[in-house]
Order: structure tokens, then sequence, then C-alpha cells
């Protein structure tokens, strides 16, 4: 039943729903019991005209305030000193300037300890009429941050209304997440869910980018129409107040393997979609690729009044007002803050000649080399085949015995049914057939999502496949002999403890089991160790569960982070592994390649295993990234893998490493150049007798002399020194000063403020603890 008080009239001030409006039109109810309409005006300063109508009988707090109300302003007398305080100074940090570019709101505002080096990009966004920048700097000084921190000043001073973040798959979890705890920025995931979501609720009909203000999409979903098209559309030719944050932007770079930059799908989408921005925001540690044409070109699509595509970019001047780069040795070394990386080789020497690691890898390259030769009358494509099969089995081997064994296990369950049912050739040259073969799923591929027993399966097929399309003749007797030998031994061995189990279980005991104690206590070290394969994984974990019962809490003590981890999960193991160690058991956890990008671990862990190398040098570096990173309080970080003094393939695999952590000195994010090249050169496997051959390869790769001058040119010089960065220190630290100075915030009138706001509310204020030590 609805209330019967009096409805206002036109003229009448009112309070409704906590705002005051002015009544400008009351339509009386047409039957008796019905309600009266009332057409307001709000009077309030941030919403000032804007219309409201409500059925008054209807509404909870309706109010006419009527003269007599304002009788009733002053009965509480004046507000306390320090609560008018509260009330000026809370004012005075919601004055925003638009025209002042020295004069920052953002990093008051954002929920981070900032370094001064971080407020750059900051600053030099602010000095562009259109925010068009490429933050360059290297891996782990927080991209993510400088970006978030451009953002929120845009939108305080009102050039932002509308963001798009596009990124790689795997880090949208880690932008979402960033953007809304450190800086209050709430951002929908554009993804077929959402979508979904959108049409379920507000008909087929609407467009989702239509929905919300700020959104993020991943890269893959860029160069998909049906994502794609919706955007462009609510884009339109030019949207004022729109800006676009590309990371990861140098996968929009055109494609370098010819003379002249050739568009590739995603460079397509970023050409067509950026002009529409009106602020652009680029992020890469990695942005050159050692190809002039690539790196204009994209440069052009940030700019295109500042740069032309094939035109080389020469000189510091031209790339100075739209390019921020730093790299972490330099801010070591004048600020200090980032860890020194250790890379720690565990050498297994002097086991016997037939123990299972060994005999498998000399029984494997026989297995090569007869298969070859059987095969050298084959057209290439069956060759090739043939050499990413066995290659494919190698690396599986030097995972891990458990891996290999299923591995092969399907090889001969593939082979017996060719000897059977001799089924019709596999083409080799369908793209992505056999890429699995060569190693973990990328972390951006859509079947990293799989659970285990589905990636199987899908290893399994590429396994058949590969297997099949090498040809139809059978194998010889000797190569069947091998095979029962490989299928004999790495049975028997597949569930026993091999020598790297033996060493962890080992180096656990002595670092993170607390000596003498009586329940088998753990101190607070974690550890954190990667594999490549799921098999490899599970054979980890099914190791160390059974070597640390007995330990205390021990069924707790060991988490496990793989592809098909749900998100949520994942977002529980992060947190769980960042805790601080005496509020949460986890001390170890296992984790696939999933795990290399988009997920930072570096709080509470320093030192990391790599259970076996990946033949990608990025990934390795990629892995190595997620504790050698800013924030992590430890002065040292080590990076542990295991080498076997007596297998061949380890001599080419230790060169790779050691090759990985030299360019990575020596050129910085520019390794990534390098790094795919020598990926490229283990393709085929590793034969016993191209070991010495390899080991100087690896040791001898560089850029060509083209591409380091060409690197050296167009993008070192935008590079600061360590001289212009202690400079830039001090400029910085003025900057932020008088920033600071000007909005007037005071850790002690911040306090002031939120403890009036919380007795505001009928809470009790903040009270000072005295710290127990």
């Amino acid at each position: 039943m609805l209330d019967s008080a009096p409805p206002p009239a036109p003229g009448q001030i009112v309070r409704v729903r906590q705002r005051q409006y002015l009544v400008e039109e009351v339509v009386p109810p047409t039957a008796a019991g019905d309600a009266t309409l009332v057409r307001l005006s709000c009077l309030e300063d941030d919403a000032q005209g804007q219309e409201l109508q409500v059925l008054w009988e209807a509404e909870l707090d309706a109010q006419v305030l009527t003269g007599s109300s304002w009788e009733h302003l002053a009965l509480r007398d004046f507000d306390p000193p320090r609560l008018f305080a509260a009330y000026l100074h809370t004012l005075r940090w919601h004055c925003v300037t638009a025209t002042n570019p020295r004069l920052f709101q953002a990093p008051f505002r954002a929920g981070i300890h900032l370094d001064n080096y971080q407020i750059e990009p900051l600053r030099k966004a602010l000095l562009l009429p259109r925010v068009n920048l490429f933050i360059a700097d290297d891996v782990g000084l927080g991209k993510t941050i400088e970006a978030g921190l451009i953002a929120r000043e845009l939108l305080l001073r009102k050039k932002v209304r509308d963001i798009v973040v596009a990124c790689p798959p795997s880090v949208l979890p880690q932008w979402q997440d960033e953007l809304e705890q450190r800086f209050g920025l709430g951002f929908e995931v554009l993804d077929k869910d959402y979508v979904l979501h959108v049409r379920r609720e507000r008909g087929y009909g609407t467009n989702p980018w239509a929905t919300h203000t700020r959104f993020l999409i991943s890269h893959r979903l860029l160069i998909d129409e049906t994502y794609a098209g919706p955007l462009r559309d609510w884009l339109g030719s030019f949207r004022a107040g729109s800006l676009l944050i590309l990371d990861e932007a140098h996968h929009g770079a055109p494609a370098s393997s010819s003379r002249y930059a050739i568009d590739s799908k995603i460079t397509r989408a970023v050409r067509d979609l950026a002009p529409r921005f009106e602020h652009r925001l680029f992020l890469s540690a990695t942005p050159h690729n050692g190809h002039s044409n690539s790196f204009s070109a994209l440069l052009e699509i940030l700019d295109p009044q500042r740069f032309c595509r094939g035109v080389p970019v020469k000189g510091k001047k031209i790339l100075d007002d739209v390019m921020v780069r730093r790299l972490k040795e330099d801010l070591r070394a004048v600020q200090g803050g980032f860890p020194r990386r250790i890379i720690q080789q565990i050498d297994i020497d002097g086991l016997p000649e037939d123990a299972p690691e060994l005999r498998l890898s000399h029984l494997l390259d026989q297995y090569r080399q007869l298969r070859e030769e059987r095969l050298q009358g084959e057209s290439k494509r069956q060759q090739a085949a043939a050499a990413l099969l066995v290659s494919g089995l190698q690396q599986r081997l030097l995972s891990s015995i458990e891996a290999f064994a299923r591995t092969l296990r399907v090889h001969r369950r593939t082979i017996e049914r060719q000897r059977q049912d001799r089924p019709n050739r596999v083409r080799a040259d369908r793209p992505g057939l056999f890429d699995l073969l060569g190693g973990g799923v990328s972390n951006d591929d859509d079947r990293a999502e799989l659970d285990p027993e589905a990636l199987a399966r899908e290893e399994e097929a590429q396994f058949e496949a590969a297997t099949m399309a090498a040809g139809s003749a059978q194998p010889r007797a000797d190569e069947e002999r091998l095979l029962e030998e490989m299928t004999q031994i790495a049975e028997a061995a597949r569930a026993l403890p091999d020598a790297r189990i033996r060493y962890l279980i080992d180096w656990i005991h002595r670092h993170q089991l607390v000596a003498g104690s009586p329940v088998h206590g753990w101190n607070d070290t974690r550890i954190l160790i990667f594999t490549e394969y799921e098999d490899t994984l599970r054979y980890l974990r099914q190791q160390l569960e059974a070597a640390l019962q007995g330990t205390d809490r021990a069924d707790e003590r060991i988490e496990v982070y793989h592809g098909s981890t749900p998100q949520v999960r994942r977002e529980e193991i992060k947190h769980a592994f960042n805790a601080d160690p005496k509020k949460h058991p986890v001390r170890i956890l296992l984790a696939t390649d999933a795990a290399r990008e988009g997920i930072n671990l570096q709080t509470h862990c320093g030192d990391l295993f790599h259970f076996d190398v990946p033949w990608n040098p990025s990934r390795l570096e990629q892995r190595n990234g997620r504790i050698d990173r800013k924030l992590q309080p430890r002065l040292e970080v080590t990076c542990y893998y295991f080498v076997y003094q007596q297998r061949a393939e380890d001599r080419v695999l230790r060169a790779l490493v050691r090759k990985t952590d030299t360019i990575k000195r020596e050129l910085g994010s520019l390794a990534q150049v390098i790094e795919g090249r020598l990926a490229e050169t283990l393709v085929p496997g590793i034969r016993h007798e191209d070991v010495d051959r390899l080991e100087r390869e690896i040791g001898a790769a560089d850029l060509d002399p083209d591409a380091k001058e060409t690197v050296g040119e167009e993008l070192e010089a935008a590079r600061q020194r360590q001289e212009e960065l202690r400079a830039q220190k001090e400029r910085l630290q003025d900057l932020l000063k008088t920033s600071r100075d000007w909005v007037g915030l005071e850790t002690e009138s911040f306090r002031a403020a939120l403890s009036c706001a919380l007795e505001l509310i009928g809470a009790e204020p903040l009270k000072q603890l005295s710290v127990v030590r």
C-alpha cells in the first residue's frame, strides 16, 4: 500500500534518493490508489539539470524541504576544527588541473609505492597534445604501472573517457587485477562470455562495446571480425576522448622475414583501429626486431605525423618526445631496487653407464640414425616429419622418463596400426599439424586451457600424425629391437626418482626443513619449479609428495599450476604463494610454462628451478622473470638448472643457457631478436655427432652487423644512460614534491580525514597501535 503523504508542488525543493531536486511538474494519479508522478531536476553540483521521474508515494526517503528546514541548519553549532579541516583537505585533494603538465595527481591516487623513474612516462605523456607514447622499458620495470598512471591522470583531467587495453590472452587477468587494485579502475574483459551476457541481458542487437567505458581484449580476439567489427562501429572514424593501450606492441609490427615489412593479421587490425583512438599508448620491452622497415612501420601506427613507413628512424631527437626506454642494469646502477640474478648450474655426474637417463639417450640417437638411413629415398616432407618426431621424443626424454615413456608408447602403437591397417598418408605441410612436438603448448594458445587429459590426447594425435606422415614403410628389425629395448627401460624407470629428484629432495631438506625439528617443521623459504610438460609435472608432484610425507602439514606444502587451472584457482594459488609464509603453509609451487607469463611470484620467493631446459630461450627468460623483477625483496635471486655431465645433449643445453644469459646482459631486451634464431637451430633435434658443431654455433650466435647497426641507430639512441638517469631522478623528485605540495597531501592530514570519515558513519576512529617487537 502506498504512503499517503501529500505530494509536492511545482517549484518546491525536495530530497529524493539522497539528492536535492527542483520539482518541475506534478502529474496527479488518474485513479484512486495510484501514485503521483513527479518530474524533477537535480540541483547537485555534479549533476545539475539531470532529470528524474519518480512515483512520489513509492519513494522511501522522499521529503519536501520547506523553509523551516533551514531553521535547523545551525542547531548542531559549528563543526569541530579537526572535522572542518578534514573537509577542507578532502576538497583540496579533489582539485584537478587540466592545464599544467608539471602537476601530477595520479601518483597520489594509486595504491602502490612509486619509484621516481616510473613518473617519467607520465611526464612525457602530459607534454603531448595527444598522448602518442611508446614505453619501451626493460622487462620487469613496471610498464603496467606506468600505463596505469597515465590512464588515471588522463581520466582525472577529463581528457579520456573510454579506454581499451589490448594484450596477450595470458596477461589479461594480470592487467585487470593491477588496474583495479592499484588504481581503482574497473575493466571488463570483452570475450565470448561477456558478449553472451550482454546479448542475454540487453538483446542481440546491442553492441557490447557500448555497454561500458573501459575494456580489456586479447590480441587474438582483436583480429576476429566478430569482435573487431563492433569495435569499429563503436569508435566510428574517430572517437574523441578514447585511449588505446597496446601491450606487447611488437606483435603489431609487420613481419620481417623479407626485405620489406609485410603486414600480418594483427598488424592490419592495429593499423585499422589505432587512428580511430584519440590517444595511443604502446608498451613493449622489445620494440625493434633488427629490421628498420618493421620498426618504422610500427612507429607510424603510433604517430603517423612524426614517422613514415620505410623511412629509417635515426637520431635521439626524433624519438625523445614519444619514447621512454630504460634498462634494468642501468637503473640498478643508479638507484638499486632490483635483484642480481645468479644462474646456478647443478652438475649431475658419476652415474653408472646403464643409468636410464644415459642409456635411453644413446638408444634414441641410434634409432634416429637408422630411421634417417631408411628414409633417405623418401620426400623432404617425410624426412622432416620423421626428424620432428624423434626431436619431440628427445625433448620429452630430457624432461623426464615419464614423459618419454608415454610418447614412445604412442609412437609404437601407431607403427603397429600402420602394419595392420596401412592408413592413408598424412599431409605434413598442414599448418600447426606438429606444433606440439617441439615443446609444450604456448601460453597464448587456446589449447593451454585444456585439461591434462585433453591436452595429452592432442599431443598423442600429433605424434600419431607425425609417425604416419613419415611414410608407411615398416621399421627394420634393428629399429624394432631398439624400440623394444627403450620401452623396457622406460617402463621400468618411469616411476623411480631420477638424479634431479634426489637432488631436489636433498635441497629441500637442507634449505626448507627445520634442522632437528621433532615434527619436521618448515622454515619460510619458498621455491618455484618449472617444467615444460604435464607428464613431468605429474611425475614431479608424485615424487615430492612421497618424499615429504611425514613432514609438518605435508599435504598443504605443494601447489600445482598448469594451463587448465581455472582462473579463480590461479588467483588463489598466486595469493597463497605471495602471502606471508607464517600465514600460509605452501612452500613449493610446481608449474608448467602456463605460469611463465602474467603471474608475479617474487614477493616471498627467490629460488627457481628449471627441472628441464626449454629449447626456446625466450621461455627460459620468461620463467626467470617470475621472480627476477621489481618488488623482489631479496638482493639476489638464484635460477638453477640441471646438467648431466655424461649426456651429450646436455652440453648443447648448457651452451644455450649460458648464451641466453650472456645476450641478456649484453643486448638487454633485444636478446629476443637472437633467441628466435637459437631456437631454430635446435628444431631438427640434437644429433650426438653434431654436438660439437651445435655448441660452437650457439656460442658464436650474435646479431649480424647490419642489424646491430640498425638497432643502435634507431632504438638505442632513445635509451637513457646512467648519467641521464641520475639527472632524471633528481628532476622527477622535484616535480613529485611540487605536485605533492600543490595537492597538499600529507600523511597526518590523510590519517585525520580517514579517521573523521569513520566517525561520521558511526565506526571507531583510527587508533595508534603499539608494535610489539
